[in-house]
């Protein structure tokens, strides 16, 4: 490195969409001379944007406070993202820290970095997220051959165990276009396949009279981009039409994530949520029919307030009659401010946890299961940098993962594989 260079660090909790945000603000520290380097390395600035989803993710960041100025006792922390925006003045209190960024504060980052002097005390930057309209595009370059691209931020729905709303602010998102032009910037850097990321991404265009629909069909004419995943889509918003579209597609891949959050009607009526077990499972239905193929993850909390072992035995039965991939388990943590917190019976966490296990052993068995499916069949693999035990990995147009022998060449490129049960095989150069 230059002597003259600086050097900037970032560390990523959460979601896709924070994924997103952390390698916009790197490049927009691009033009003030600095060079992005390794988070486990010393930096002259670490970025840390934070979760707040679960306590555990608010100890994290704490932690990785801690681990920055243990490589750079004067490096110059800004710290962003959920846990930034809901608890400032906790974060304020932590040592060492120089910045603090709301949610949206954090795209006018170079307005209130200064010089990157080390400051006596934090400079807290937090705006009121719900009265703020701003809608920040983004997305990631560099982290991975796949690309998080932001369509859409904040969220309307307020489920009662969610403190995101009050962290991300109202739903907005760009135009199509805006949206675009993006895309086509990612494919420009090299982006070989986009993860379409957001909040609440069923709800693009809501505010401007545009839809989803609208936008991934915009989407399939960018150039450069050859494969395209929808992250997670809430099942009201899923509509027949954009199931339709996927299954003939050619970019976009067969590859759904739902959430769930329960398997209950009277748990998803404690939560807010806007459907029923059946309307669930009546859409896990659709998208078989449509793309027998299809890898389906979803979301689960077990553990919140109201559920009795008799409304998870509901969810439980839910998941085992219903043809998905994999299952994100989530033990549910109390949020302050929430509604969920007036909610009785409250759960003791050994007994959440117990029913985390349970889940977790029944994902494992359908994703196993559905793995065995391909097991001898061909496949296209759009093959990653990471290189482990000499083995390069990458996934199926359907979301499975394989390793291969490494080959630099292949980096980036997609190949024709056939999948085995540890190696797969490369089937053309």
């Amino acid at each position: 490195m230059s002597p003259t260079k600086r050097s900037v660090a970032q560390h990523t909790l959460g979601c896709k969409l924070n994924f997103s945000e952390s390698s916009e603000m790197c490049r927009r520290l691009e033009p003030l001379g600095f060079e992005r380097v390794d988070f486990e390395e010393r930096a002259d600035v670490y970025i840390i944007n934070t979760c707040s989803v679960t306590e555990e993710a608010n100890k994290k960041c704490r932690s990785m406070i801690k681990r920055c100025i243990r490589r750079n006792a004067d490096a110059f922390i800004i710290v962003t993202g959920c846990y930034a925006q809901l608890r400032p003045e906790e974060v304020a209190k932590i040592e060492h820290v120089d910045l603090i960024l709301g949610s949206n504060e954090k795209c006018d980052l170079l307005d209130y970095v200064g010089d990157f002097s080390k400051r006596q005390t934090p400079t807290i930057v937090v705006g009121d997220i719900m009265k703020d309209r701003r809608y920040c595009g983004a997305f990631s370059v560099g982290d991975r051959t796949r690309s998080f691209l932001k369509i859409q931020d904040g969220c309307d729905y307020f489920c009662s165990y969610c403190t995101i709303p009050f962290a991300r602010g109202v739903s907005r998102s760009g135009t199509v276009a805006e949206t675009v032009r993006l895309a086509e910037e990612a494919a420009h850097c090299g982006a070989k396949e986009i993860i379409l990321t957001g909040v609440n991404i069923g709800d693009f265009g809501h505010r401007n009279g545009e839809t989803f629909l609208q936008l991934i069909k915009a989407l399939e004419e960018v150039e450069g981009i050859e494969r395209y995943r929808i992250s997670s889509i809430e099942p009201n918003l899923l509509t027949d039409e954009i199931i339709a579209h996927v299954a003939k597609s050619k970019r976009f891949m067969p590859h759904f994530h739902i959430p769930l959050q329960s398997g209950s009607d009277e748990v998803l009526r404690l939560m807010r949520r806007r459907y029923t077990a059946g309307f669930f499972k009546d859409k896990i239905a659709a998208v078989k029919r449509a793309i027998p193929h299809a890898f389906i993850g979803i979301d689960v909390i077990v553990g919140t307030n109201g559920e009795t072992e008799e409304l998870f035995n509901e969810t439980y039965q839910l998941l085992s009659e219903i043809d998905f991939s994999q299952l994100h388990v989530f033990t549910y943590s109390e949020r302050p401010g929430t509604q969920a917190l007036k909610i009785t019976p409250v759960i003791p966490l050994k007994e959440r946890q117990r029913r985390n296990a349970i889940l977790h052993e029944l994902s494992e068995k359908k994703h196993e299961a559905f793995v065995k499916r391909y097991i001898g069949t061909e496949a296209m693999v759009l093959l990653e940098s990471t290189v482990k035990d000499g083995l390069m990995s990458g996934f199926t147009e359907n979301y499975i993962k394989v390793d291969v022998p490494y080959s630099e060449r292949l980096v980036n490129t997609i190949q024709r594989v056939r999948i085995g049960e540890t190696i797969s095989e490369i089937m053309e150069l």
